[in-house]
C-alpha cells in the first residue's frame, strides 16, 4: 500500500504543482513560452483547456487564471477520492457518505496547501543552486521573478552576512515549519 500511496502522491504532486505554477506565472505576467512555463502547459493543458470552456466568459476575462485554479482544485479532489478508495480497498471501514465527502474535501485542501509549500521550496532550492553555480542561466531570471515576491519581505529583515544572502534559507525553514503544521 505504501508504494501505491507514494505513486499517487508523486503523480498528483506533479500535476497540481504544474497547475499552481501556471496560475502563479499568469498572475506575475510571466510568459508561459519559457521554462518552467512550457512544462506546466504540457502537463496541465489536457485539463485546463476543457475547464476554461466550461467557465463563464466574464470569469475568464478577469485577471486571475481561474481555469488553472479550477484544474488544481479538481486534481486535489481526485487525489482525495483516490486516496480514500485505496484506503478502503485495503480494509479501512467506510463511514457515511457525508463523512467520506468531508474527508475528500479536507484531504484536497491539505494536499493543495502541501503542494504549494513544497513547490515553492523546490523553486527556491533550484533558484539558490543556479544563483551559486550558473548565474548566467536563462531560467534563473524566471525563478527570480517567481520567488522574488516571497523573498523581498525576508530580505528587508535578514541582512547579508559576509556577502551571502540567507533569505532563501530562512524561507525554506519557514516553509518546512508550515509543512510540519499542515502535517
Amino acid at each position: 500500500m505504501r508504494i501505491a500511496f507514494f505513486v499517487l502522491d508523486t503523480v498528483f504532486f506533479i500535476l497540481v504543482a504544474a497547475a499552481l505554477l501556471r496560475v502563479w506565472m499568469n498572475q506575475l505576467q510571466i510568459k508561459l513560452t519559457q521554462q518552467p512555463g512550457l512544462f506546466a502547459m504540457a502537463v496541465t493543458d489536457w485539463l485546463v483547456k476543457p475547464v476554461r470552456r466550461i467557465l463563464p466568459r466574464r470569469v475568464l476575462q478577469s485577471q486571475a487564471d481561474w481555469g488553472s485554479w479550477m484544474a488544481a482544485v479538481l486534481l486535489c479532489l481526485a487525489y482525495g477520492g483516490l486516496w480514500l478508495m485505496i484506503s478502503f480497498s485495503a480494509g479501512a471501514s467506510v463511514s457515511s457518505p457525508i463523512t467520506v465527502l468531508l474527508a475528500i474535501v479536507a484531504m484536497a485542501l491539505q494536499f493543495l496547501l502541501r503542494t504549494a509549500l513544497q513547490g515553492l521550496m523546490f523553486m527556491l532550492l533550484a533558484y539558490a543552486v543556479l544563483s551559486w553555480t550558473r548565474s548566467d542561466s536563462p531560467v534563473l531570471g524566471t525563478l527570480d521573478r517567481l520567488c522574488g515576491p516571497f523573498l523581498r519581505p525576508i530580505r528587508r529583515w535578514v541582512p547579508l552576512i559576509g556577502g551571502v544572502d540567507l533569505s532563501v534559507l530562512v524561507l525554506v525553514v519557514l516553509l518546512q515549519i508550515g509543512l510540519m503544521l499542515i502535517g
